[in-house]
C-alpha cells in the first residue's frame, strides 16, 4: 500500500521552488551530502534553474551541494545501463530526430503522397507537417496508436476528411521506415519509452536514495505512471503544486471527471493512487497569514465546475481580507494595459526588499511591456524569449532572401540595405549616404526594371559624375555580394541546402564593414549564436529536401525559422520578471500582474487541426481542447493567490472590441454573491498615472509657424504657378525656394494623375508641332499614333491598360473634332512656349517665368492662350478674386513680348481645356472678362505681393487663410498645420 505521506502538495499562494528548497534544506540536516544525493524531477527545464536560483535564495548565496535535478523526459540513461539484462533493447534506445529534419522529412512525405501533391507547394508541405509533428507529438503522449485510424470509419465524414485520413496513413505506412533509415525515433516516443523504462527499473530496484517528483500534475500518462511509481519507493516524495484539499464532494466528484477544472490531473492522479485529497500533507506546513487561506478559498470558488455553482446563491460572506491586495484594471487597448502594466511595476521596485512579476500567454503584451520598461532603462526577463525572426541577425537574413526574390525591388532593397548590418565592406556611413542617394535618384518614383540591370538602367542619364560613379560603386559592390545568390533564385529549383549556403554567404558579405567582415557581426552576441546554430542545424536537415521552387525560399525560411527563440543569458533585472503561466506555477513574487485576461488569450483559443475535427480527435480518443483550458485555469488559479495581485485586461485588441476572460466574469459573479461591496475595488488611478507620464506639463497651444528669412534670401524669380502658391500657402516658397526642400517621390510609385497630365500634355504637344494648318483625314489615327509612342514606357501597367488608354481614346476623339473647327481662326499654335516678365519693386529685380501649355496666333489677330487640365480647373471666383493667377499672367507676359518668338500683342481669350476622358471627354473652360484688364489687375496684384515680402517683417506664413488652402500641399506636414489650424495667426511683431 501506498503511504499517504508519499504524495504531499504545496499550496498555492507560496513560491513552489522557494518552499520546496527549504524543504529540501532543512530535511539534510547537518549532513552535507545528504542533498547531493537526492534526484528531483521538475516539469522542464525553466522549472530546474527556477529551483537551483530558490536555494541561493534561500541558502542567502551560502555554498551548498545541490541535489541532482532533471527535467522528466531527460530522464538520465545512465539508470538504465546498469539494467539492460533486465529491460533489454529499451536501455539502448534510439536518439531523438532532429525537429528541423522532422520537418522536413514529413513535408516530403505529404507532397510525395497527397492527391494534390503535384500542386501542394512545399512551403505549404511544411506548414501541414508542423500540424502533423504536433499530432503526432500528442498521439503519443497519450499512448495511443495510428493503427487505430481505421476505426474512424472515414465514411461518416465530409469528403476533405476522408482525403485527410487517407492521407494520414503516411504516419503508419511510410514514417516509421523513414525514422528508421534515420536511426532515430520520435521525441514523444523517446520520452515514453525513458519514462516508462525508468518506471519498471524503479519498481524491479527501488533506489536507496531519494527520489522527489515536484510540480507536476500528472497529465501525461506516462508521467502519471512515473508519479505513481515514486509515490510507492520506500524513499520516493511526490510533490503536487496547489492541490485544492477543499473541495466538497459534489465539486471534487464533478471535478475528476471535467477536464476544464484545474483539479482534474491531480484529481485522477489521486484516484489511482487511491489516496483522498484529505490525506494528502502539506510539505512545509507555514503558519501562514489568514488572507492566504481566504485568499485560496475564493480561488477555489471561482474555480467550481459549472454545474454547482448553484451554490453561490447560498455563498457566505468572504472575508474583507480575501479580497484585501486584488486590483482590477480595465484599460481601453493594449498599448494603454502595457504602460499600466510597465508602471506598477515599476513603482514595486521603490522597496528593494521586494520582486514582481508579470504573468501573461499574450506574447505581444509581454513584448510590450518590456518595451515600455526601457523608459526606466530596465531590461527584464521575459521567460519565452524573443523569436529568432525578430531578432536583428534574423530579420537581416530574411530581408536578403526578401530583396533578392523580389529582384531588388525599391522596397525590398532598402528595408535589406538600410538594416543595421548591412555595409558591404564600405564605412556604415559612407555605405548609409549612398543608400541614400540611390533611393533619392533611382528607387523614389515608378518602379524600375527588375534586379540590378535593371536598376543601373534606371540612372538618370543627367546625372552627376560624382553621383554616377558612387551608384555604379554601389551596385557593383551589391553584385559582388549577392552575385551567386540571385543567379540560384532565378533559377526555377534548387536544393535546399544550395540555397541556404549561398544566401548565408550573401548576407555575411552584405554584413561586411570596413575590414570587420560579416561573419564576425552576423553570429555575433545571444541572437547571432542562436541564428548560427538554425543555420547549421538547417543545413544538416535540408539534405533530406526535394530541390524546391527557389521563389519560396524566403517563406520557407520563416517557416522553418518560426519556433525559434532566443532567451538572454544575462544582464536583466534580478527582481523584475515576465513569466509564461506555466513557468509562473512553480514560482511566486510578492507582487503578481496577470495580463491580458481576455478569452482567446487566457484560455487561449484552440488553434485549428488541418489533419482531425473534432468529432474524430474524440473518436480516435485525444483530448479535447478543454483539457488545455483546465491546465489555464490551473495556472491562473497559482497566480491569484498571490498576496499581492492585479488583474488587467484591454477592451479593445487590435481595433476589435475583446470579451472578458471568463475568469473574471466568475470572479464578479462570486463578488456579486459573496461580497457586494468589494465589486467596485478597481483602481484605475494607474491609468491616469500611465496616461499622465506622457502628458505634457503644461499644454501649450501651438501657433502657425511664420518664418522671416533675410530678405537678400528670398526668392527673386518664380513662375506663374509658384505665384498661385505664393498668395496660398507662403510656407511653401519658404520650404521649396529658400530652404530648397523637394517632396520625396513614393517608393514603387503606381503612374498618378500628374504622370498622365504630363503624357496628355507631351501628346497633344507632340501632335500640334507635327501637323500645322487643316487637318487631314487621318489626323484621328495619327494622334492615336503619337499616344501609342508616348504611353509605350507604361503601356504595360494594369492602370494605363485598363483605364488611362480608353480615356485618352476618347479625349482623342474630342480633340481632333475641336481642332478641326479651330484651325480656320489659327495662323500659328505654339506649344510648350518659354516666357519671362522682368518687374523691378523697390530697385530690387524680380523674374516671372512661364511655360504656356499652348499659345494661337488668330487670323483675324491677337493671341489665345489655353492650359490643358486633365484635372479640375480653377473656379471663376478664384480667378476673379486673383487666387488663380496663372492665366491672366501669361497674358500679361505675352502683352509684353515675353514669350519667345511671339512679338507683343492683345490676347484675346484665356481658357482652360479639361481633358479627363470621362462624360464628356473634354470641355472648354474660358475666362470671363476683359481679358486685358485681368492681365493688368494679375500683374499689378504680383507688384504688390513682391512689395509685401521686400519686407522682412512680412512673414511666408502657412495658409493665411484656410478658406484659400491649396487643394495640394507637400509641406503640410512640416509646417504641422493639423496642430494649430483654427488657431489665431502668430504675431507679425
Amino acid at each position: 500500500m501506498t503511504k499517504p505521506l508519499s504524495v504531499m502538495t504545496i499550496s498555492s499562494g507560496h513560491s513552489f521552488v522557494d518552499v520546496l528548497a527549504d524543504g529540501l534544506i532543512d530535511g539534510a540536516g547537518t549532513d552535507p551530502f545528504h542533498l547531493s544525493d537526492t534526484l528531483v524531477l521538475l516539469p522542464n527545464r525553466r522549472a530546474c534553474r527556477a529551483l537551483r536560483d530558490a536555494f541561493i535564495r534561500v541558502t542567502k548565496g551560502r555554498p551548498t551541494l545541490l541535489p541532482a535535478m532533471q527535467p522528466l523526459g531527460d530522464t538520465d540513461e545512465d539508470h538504465l545501463a546498469l539494467t539492460r539484462n533486465l529491460l533489454g533493447e529499451t536501455a539502448e534506445l534510439p536518439p531523438e530526430i532532429s525537429p528541423l529534419r522532422r520537418l522536413l522529412l514529413l513535408a516530403q512525405l505529404i507532397r510525395k503522397h497527397s492527391p494534390d501533391g503535384g500542386q501542394l507547394s512545399f512551403d505549404h508541405a511544411v506548414h501541414l507537417a508542423k500540424d502533423l509533428t504536433r499530432l503526432i507529438d500528442q498521439t503519443q503522449t497519450e499512448g495511443l496508436s495510428f493503427s487505430h485510424l481505421d476505426n474512424l470509419v472515414p465514411e461518416r465524414y465530409a469528403a476533405h476528411w476522408q482525403k485527410t485520413l487517407e492521407l494520414l496513413h503516411i504516419v503508419t505506412s511510410h514514417w516509421p521506415k523513414a525514422l528508421a533509415a534515420e536511426g532515430c525515433i520520435d521525441p514523444a516516443d523517446r520520452r515514453n519509452r525513458l519514462i516508462n523504462a525508468l518506471a519498471e527499473l524503479w519498481r524491479h530496484e527501488p533506489p536507496l536514495n531519494p527520489v522527489i517528483a515536484a510540480g507536476s500534475t500528472g497529465t501525461i500518462p506516462a508521467v502519471s505512471r512515473l508519479l505513481q511509481c515514486i509515490a510507492t519507493l520506500p524513499s520516493g516524495l511526490v510533490i503536487l503544486p496547489g492541490l485544492d484539499r477543499s473541495l466538497d464532494a459534489d465539486s471534487r466528484s464533478v471535478a475528476s471527471s471535467d477536464e476544464t477544472h484545474p483539479q482534474y490531473g491531480m484529481l485522477r492522479l489521486l484516484t489511482d493512487l487511491d489516496i483522498a485529497p484529505q490525506e494528502v500533507a502539506e510539505y512545509r506546513p507555514y503558519s501562514a497569514p489568514r488572507q492566504f487561506e481566504e485568499r485560496r478559498r475564493l480561488v477555489s470558488e471561482i474555480m467550481r465546475p459549472a454545474v454547482t455553482t448553484e451554490a453561490w446563491r447560498n455563498l457566505e460572506p468572504f472575508p474583507g481580507k480575501a479580497f484585501d491586495g486584488i486590483t482590477r484594471i480595465v484599460c481601453p487597448d493594449e498599448a494603454q494595459e502595457a504602460g499600466v502594466i510597465a508602471l506598477a511595476l515599476r513603482q514595486s521596485l521603490e522597496d528593494a526588499s521586494k520582486t514582481a512579476a508579470l504573468v501573461t500567454p499574450d506574447r505581444g503584451l509581454a513584448r510590450r511591456v518590456a518595451a515600455a520598461l526601457r523608459r526606466w532603462k530596465i531590461e527584464v526577463d521575459d521567460s519565452a524569449g524573443l523569436p529568432l525572426a525578430y531578432t536583428p541577425p534574423g530579420m537581416f537574413l530574411h530581408l536578403v532572401a526578401n530583396m533578392v526574390s523580389k529582384r531588388f525591388a525599391p522596397v525590398a532593397t532598402l528595408a535589406a540595405l538600410k538594416h543595421p548590418l548591412a555595409a558591404c565592406g564600405h564605412d556604415r556611413d559612407v555605405f548609409r549616404d549612398n543608400i541614400r542617394l540611390l533611393e533619392r535618384r533611382i528607387l523614389r518614383g515608378p518602379r524600375p526594371e527588375p534586379g540590378l540591370e535593371g536598376l543601373r538602367q534606371a540612372v538618370p542619364e543627367d546625372l552627376d559624375f560624382e553621383s554616377a560613379r558612387r551608384i555604379g560603386a554601389l551596385l557593383k559592390a551589391l553584385e559582388c555580394a549577392v552575385g551567386p545568390f540571385r543567379d540560384l533564385m532565378e533559377l526555377p529549383e534548387r536544393p535546399l541546402p544550395e540555397l541556404i549556403a549561398a544566401h548565408v554567404a550573401a548576407a555575411e558579405a552584405l554584413a561586411s564593414q570596413g575590414s570587420v567582415p560579416g561573419a564576425e557581426r552576423l553570429w555575433q552576441g545571444e541572437a547571432g549564436e542562436a541564428l548560427a546554430v538554425f543555420i547549421g542545424e538547417a543545413e544538416q536537415a535540408s539534405s533530406v529536401a526535394d530541390p524546391i521552387v527557389s521563389k519560396i525560399y524566403p517563406a520557407l525560411l520563416m517557416t522553418m525559422m518560426a519556433d525559434r527563440v532566443v532567451r538572454p543569458h544575462y544582464g536583466r533585472h534580478p527582481r523584475l520578471h515576465i513569466w509564461g503561466p506555466l513557468e509562473a506555477r512553480l514560482q511566486n513574487a510578492d507582487f503578481i500582474v496577470l495580463g491580458g485576461l481576455n478569452e482567446g488569450y487566457w484560455p487561449r483559443d484552440p488553434d485549428p487541426d488541418p489533419w482531425l475535427s473534432r468529432p474524430m480527435q474524440e473518436k480516435f480518443g485525444l483530448p479535447l481542447p478543454e483539457r488545455r483550458i483546465g491546465l489555464a485555469a490551473h495556472d491562473f488559479a497559482m497566480a491569484a493567490a498571490a498576496p499581492k495581485v492585479l488583474l488587467t485586461r484591454s477592451q479593445k485588441s487590435s481595433g476589435a472590441p475583446t470579451v472578458p476572460s471568463r475568469w473574471l466574469a466568475r470572479l464578479d459573479a462570486v463578488m456579486l454573491a459573496a461580497a457586494p461591496q468589494a465589486k467596485q475595488r478597481a483602481r484605475q488611478h494607474w491609468l491616469d498615472w500611465a496616461r499622465a507620464l506622457d502628458a505634457p506639463f503644461k499644454p501649450v497651444p501651438s501657433i502657425p509657424p511664420a518664418p522671416r528669412p533675410p530678405v537678400y534670401a528670398r526668392p527673386k524669380r518664380l513662375s506663374v504657378t509658384r505665384i498661385e502658391a505664393w498668395m496660398r500657402d507662403p510656407y511653401s516658397i519658404f520650404a521649396r525656394d529658400i530652404l530648397k526642400l523637394r517632396p520625396l517621390d513614393p517608393l514603387e510609385a503606381d503612374p498618378a494623375a500628374a504622370d498622365r497630365g504630363t503624357i496628355i500634355h507631351d501628346t497633344l504637344d507632340r501632335f500640334i508641332r507635327e501637323t500645322t494648318g487643316a487637318l487631314s483625314v487621318d489626323a484621328e489615327a495619327r494622334l492615336y499614333e503619337i499616344g501609342q509612342s508616348v504611353f509605350s514606357n507604361l503601356a504595360k501597367h494594369p492602370v494605363v491598360h485598363a483605364f488611362w488608354w480608353p480615356r485618352f481614346e476618347r479625349v482623342a476623339r474630342w480633340f481632333i473634332e475641336i481642332e478641326r473647327r479651330r484651325r480656320a481662326d489659327i495662323t500659328v499654335s505654339e506649344t510648350e512656349v518659354q516666357g519671362q516678365l522682368a518687374l523691378s519693386v523697390d530697385n530690387l529685380e524680380f523674374t516671372l517665368t512661364a511655360v504656356a501649355d499652348r499659345v494661337d496666333r488668330l487670323a483675324a489677330g491677337g493671341y489665345a492662350i489655353l492650359d490643358y487640365k486633365t484635372g479640375k480647373a480653377p473656379t471663376s471666383a478664384d480667378i476673379a478674386d486673383g487666387f488663380a493667377p496663372q492665366l491672366p499672367l501669361e497674358a500679361a507676359i505675352a502683352m509684353a513680348g515675353g514669350f519667345r518668338n511671339l512679338p507683343p500683342e492683345r490676347v484675346e481669350s484665356l481658357s482652360f481645356w479639361r481633358l479627363s476622358g470621362g462624360q464628356p471627354a473634354g470641355e472648354i473652360q474660358n475666362i470671363k472678362g476683359d481679358i486685358g484688364e485681368l492681365a493688368e489687375m494679375a500683374r499689378n496684384g504680383l507688384v504688390e505681393l513682391i512689395a509685401a515680402y521686400n519686407d522682412v517683417k512680412t512673414p511666408y506664413a502657412a495658409v493665411p487663410n484656410p478658406a484659400k488652402a491649396p487643394r495640394f500641399n507637400d509641406y503640410e506636414h512640416l509646417a504641422r498645420l493639423s496642430e494649430w489650424l483654427g488657431t489665431p495667426p502668430a504675431d507679425a511683431s
